[in-house]
């Protein structure tokens, strides 16, 4: 009988061994989008790294940089280059109007701040007239909320000049060698800008004060078949999200933004500040995405005649299953 009870330990520890070595990470393939891996909006991916977020639900992320960014994650997506995707949400809404199979999943940078930083000797709107504007693509929120902003003091679309850049980094370089007269940029490389001397003239939030900026996004199909890798993935990213907005890991955070984004101590903690003191939903809480943010996009992009009219609602473009089987909840 001993040698018996002896010999089913001895083969439940190896079946315990064959399933600890089959429970290896699973790899997700990541679009990310070039001009953000330096950016703030990176730091929660880093901290769902460095806290072990990823692997206690058995996650790998492969970061995949997409060239050109922005407008061409979805199709990396279709093409299968990547798994999971970052996208701004006017992209996604275009590809799905022409027949894709992507959905939106979670929330990545919910309701962006940027700063329309202009040259020193620029001290109004006013000014602006005739003057080249670095803003990014013409279908891009970045872009609909500066010229709201600039319509708000009294700039009509035919009173400046435009020239369209891709990314924070590229626009503030625009600005830097003198051919831009005023560019939008999101932080922290905007209080990188002011502390240099150049003026911040107004903020996005000013003229538009809530939408969805940006989502994670899959295939449909894709996402029917790994379910269960999505919302592990879902529920390491809302741990990432709670610890970047938790008072407590404040300090943490801080330097974990000075690592990410090469800034000053001093302008991470402003940046930290300008987000959460008050919270003003830059970052969602959890990955939880804003139907009515984004509904808002959709009334833009109907607006300026990119979606025909009548709009459909925002449900078309998004899946909460998988949120809601992390529990996470809107």
């Amino acid at each position: 009988m001993r040698t018996l009870a002896r010999a089913g330990l001895v083969a439940a520890a190896l079946a315990t061994g064959l399933c600890m070595a089959s429970a290896e990470p699973i790899t997700l393939r990541f679009g990310q989008i070039p001009s953000t891996v330096r950016g703030t909006s990176s730091v929660y991916l880093h901290l769902a790294d460095s806290k072990g977020f990823l692997s206690r639900e058995d996650i790998k992320l492969e970061r995949v940089l997409i060239p050109g960014g922005t407008d061409k994650m979805v199709a990396a997506l279709e093409r299968g280059e990547v798994d999971v995707t970052q996208t701004a949400t006017p992209y996604l809404i275009e590809a799905v109007l022409r027949g894709s199979n992507a959905v939106g999943i979670a929330s990545e940078t919910a309701n962006p701040i940027y700063s329309l930083i202009v040259k020193p000797e620029i001290a109004s709107y006013s000014e602006l007239k005739g003057r080249l504007i670095g803003l990014s693509l013409s279908i891009d929120m970045i872009s609909v909320s500066m010229r709201k902003l600039l319509a708000l003091h009294g700039l009509g679309a035919t009173d400046y000049r435009v020239k369209e850049l891709v990314g924070t980094p590229v626009r503030f370089d625009c600005l830097k060698t003198g051919e831009c007269d005023a560019v939008p940029l999101s932080q922290p490389e905007d209080l990188i800008a002011t502390a240099a001397g150049y003026r911040r003239l107004g903020i996005s939030t000013e003229a538009v004060s809530a939408f969805q900026f940006q989502l994670l996004a899959v295939k449909r199909a894709w996402g029917a078949e790994h379910k269960d890798v999505l919302v592990r993935f879902l529920r390491a990213l809302a741990s990432s999200f709670r610890y970047f907005r938790d008072p407590a890991h404040r300090e943490e955070v801080i330097q974990t933004m000075v690592t990410v984004t090469g800034t000053p101590e001093a302008i991470a903690r402003q940046t930290l500040a300008l987000y959460l003191e008050p919270d003003r939903g830059v970052m969602p809480k959890a990955g939880e995405m804003s139907l009515p943010g984004l509904a808002q996009v959709i009334a833009f992009m109907e607006e300026r005649g990119v979606i025909k009219s009548p709009a459909p609602g925002p449900e078309r473009f998004v899946d909460r299953q998988y949120l809601q089987a992390a529990g996470i909840s809107d």
